[in-house]
Parts: C-alpha cells; structure tokens; sequence
C-alpha cells in the first residue's frame, strides 16, 4: 500500500456519506484507521457525526478532508480549511493509493459516459476474468480497493472509470492508460463559473493520460474546444466513418440510434488501441444498452420492444424516435408511448414527429391531454400505461417496433422512471409467452 494512504492525517473526515463516502470510510478503516478517527459529515444525513461544517471544524478538528463529488471544492469552509494546511482528498484518490498493476481507461464527457463506459464493459467482460468496471457510474472505486484489499475479487487487469468532471476536480494520484471524451455541451453551469471552466475541468483528463486520448468527432463542441486549445500528440479524433472503424460492422450493433453508433467507436477504438483481442469488439456489438435507456427488451412474435423509461425531455424523445425509427423493418410501423406526469415540458418540441411515416402515437398517464394539445400529434389517448399497452399489443403485427419513450416523469403512477420501465418489460414478458 503506498505511503499516502497510510500517512494521511488524523482526524479524517468525509465529507458527503453517499456512495463515495461510504466507499472511502469503508477503505480508510481495512487501511487501519481507527473508527474514532474517521468522522463524518454529511448536511442531510441524521447519522453522520457532523451536519454543520463550523461544528466540524471547531469540534472535529479534522487534518484531512475526503471530500465527495457532491460537494463543491469551492464551498468557502472547504477553501478555508485548505488554507490553514488541511489535506483535501477523494474516494477515487484513496482508491489510486493501493493500486499495484492494474491498468486505467477513464471516460468523462457532458453526455454519453455512461453508455460508453457500459460498452467498454460488455467488452471488457468479453475477454476478462478480473476486469473492473465503475466509478462514477455504479459501483465507487475505493469499493473494488477495498474488496481487494478483503481478498475478496483478484487484482483488474483493466479498470474502466466514469469519471464526471467534480471528480476530475479532485483526482490526486489517477493515472490513466488511455482515455475518452464523448461529448461537450453546456451542463452543471451551478457549479461552474462559466462554460469554459466546465470545458476546462473536464479537459483535465489529458494530463492524467499516459497514451492516448480519443475524441468524439460527433461530440457537440468538442472537436472546436479541442482545436482551439492547442493539438497534443496523444489525442485522437474517432469517427465512426473511419476505415478502420467502419471495418468492425458496427451497425451490425444491438444498440440502435447514430449516437450509439458514435459510442460503439469510440468505445472500440479505445479497445483497439489497448490491444484488446477481437471478442472485446464482438462483446461490444451484443451489448443491449444501459437499462431504461434505449434498452432493447427484444423482438417477441416478430414485434420489436424499447424499453426508454428514462427519457424525460423532449430532446431525448426526439432521438430515440429517430432512432427506433431509422431501425424499422421493412413495412414496419413504429408504435410510440407518450406521457407520464408533466413538469412544464416544451411538448410543442415533439410537433417535427409527426413527419416520421408509419409513426403511431399513443398517450398516456397524468399529462396524456397536456401532451397531446401541445405537440398536435394526432394518437389515441388511455389513463394507464397498462391500458395503452393492451391497445398497442392488441394491433402490432410483426415488422412493427413498440418504444416506450415517454417524455413526462414517471410519478403519476410509479415509484421512479425504474419502475416504470420494469412494469413495461413486464407487459412484454406476458405477451411473449
């Protein structure tokens, strides 16, 4: 174990008990601190030891901060207690301090992360006995530390990080092999000062990359940033009309939609460059996607079913309808499920859909009237999702697509966007037998 570890200074205290926190309390105590010596604080959790940062400075007296993504570095308690010699550290800092031969891929990006680090999963697995895949997405990384640590899983080969940009901000010790950008655009300007330091934070990842850092051509502002910032010998531009990307047949994919496919490449040439064997790309083309979100749930009686609960914008509508869309059959008809409970949605922005041929629209839920008046799309309209189903289900014949891309949220009559989309998989699995 290295020496930063071993020597932070007492009393620790973490800041922000979610996940991250809990992981990196979990790591401090197999590292050999004593409980005594590991506050926490968190200012909504009743448990912590600390929910007022004055109190924990003044009482705790802590030497050494971990602090959470959540948490903004910027809070001026955390500055101050910088200035008076306080140590500032992470989760994924303590995670880095006991790492021995593991090799890192980091991905961050505004959009398209979590897919991405999803896909390099699916073929991580492919070919790996001990691959580890998380942060930010999943499971925090001081838990795989940790677990090591327990003898409880074998040392990764590889480690693939989602890594958001407040973790970027705080990342002492992360070294990267390779890494990925997906996409740049405007997103958490509450914490940032302005679109440029959001970019800039986010940027930091080259720095932390040893090899190769690849790029998105297809990613929003990314490329201009990117050629407006000075060239680096390491960074890549990936396209997914490169030759040597386009010889993968990846629009042989599971996954559907460009954006995927935009995905699919810059996850495969992350693999290429690795030196990762052909059945990691082969692993990548039968990853079905993250679930709820443009989730294939399968074709049943010749009739495709999407399961994307999680889509609450009208911008991720209006993708997974092209996308499904794009995909259909031959005389295929796309059968699309809309509502849920409305949060002053721009529904007027769905109106372009109704220039999608062989295009069915079917309402539903709370906002079912709401919907329907604001983006004029002519459809029938039903109370439940259940009852919208058993229309749909009832005139399906096989070539056609079902997707369940909803647009409002999910609490008119379910626990969160999850349940939703696993009571439409439900209906599915029925129909099916």
């Amino acid at each position: 174990m290295k020496e930063f570890i071993k020597n932070l200074k007492t009393p620790i205290a973490i800041v922000g008990m979610g996940k991250s926190g809990e992981a990196a309390r979990r790591l401090l105590l197999l590292a050999g601190y004593k409980p005594e010596s590991v506050l926490t604080f968190d200012g909504k959790l009743e448990s912590a030891h600390f929910r007022d940062p004055q109190a924990l400075m003044a009482q705790g007296a802590p030497r050494t901060l971990v602090v959470s993504p959540g948490v903004p570095l910027a809070s001026p308690w955390i500055q101050e207690a910088h200035k008076t010699g306080v140590t500032i550290t992470s989760e994924i800092s303590l995670a880095c301090a006991t790492l021995e031969t593991e090799k890192l891929i980091g991905v961050t990006g505004s959009v398209g992360k979590s897919t991405t680090v999803s896909i390099l999963g699916a073929g991580l697995h492919a070919f790996s006995q001990t691959g580890f895949v998380g942060g930010n997405l999943g499971t925090p990384f001081a838990d795989y530390a940790a677990d090591v640590l327990e003898k409880k899983r074998p040392r990764a080969d590889w480690v693939i990080l989602e890594l958001s940009s407040y973790q970027l901000e705080n990342c002492d010790g992360l070294k990267l092999e390779y890494s990925a950008i997906t996409y740049f655009t405007s997103n958490h300007l509450e914490r940032y000062d302005n679109l440029e330091h959001y970019y800039k934070t986010k940027w930091k990842i080259l720095s932390l990359t040893k090899n190769a850092l690849l790029l998105n051509r297809e990613g929003g502002d990314l490329v201009e940033y990117f050629n407006k910032n000075g060239s680096a010998h390491q960074i890549q531009v990936i396209s997914r009309k490169d030759p040597s990307v386009a010889d993968l047949h990846l629009e042989k994919a599971e996954l559907i939609g460009q954006h995927n496919q935009d995905n699919l490449a810059l996850a495969s040439s992350l693999a290429l460059a690795a030196g990762w064997p052909a059945s990691a790309i082969e692993g990548m083309k039968s990853f079905k996607g993250l679930a709820h979100r443009l989730e294939s749930v399968g074709t049943f009686k010749g009739v495709r079913f999407i399961n994307d609960s999680k889509a609450t914008a009208m911008d991720s509508v209006l993708i997974a309808a092209t996308a499904a869309h794009d995909t259909l059959q031959r005389a295929g008809k796309l059968w699309l499920l809309l509502g849920g409970r409305d949060k002053n949605l721009p529904w007027q922005d769905l109106k372009p859909l109704e220039g999608l041929q062989n295009t069915e629209f079917v309402f539903f839920g709370e906002c079912r009237q709401i919907a329907q008046n604001k983006s004029t799309l002519p459809g029938k309209s039903y109370i439940s999702m259940q009852d919208a189903m058993e229309f749909v289900l009832s005139q399906a014949k096989p070539a056609d697509t079902v997707l369940l891309s909803p647009g409002g949220t999910s609490l008119d009559a379910f626990k969160s966007f999850e349940d939703r989309g696993d009571v439409f998989k439900g209906i599915v699995r029925e129909f099916a037998r």
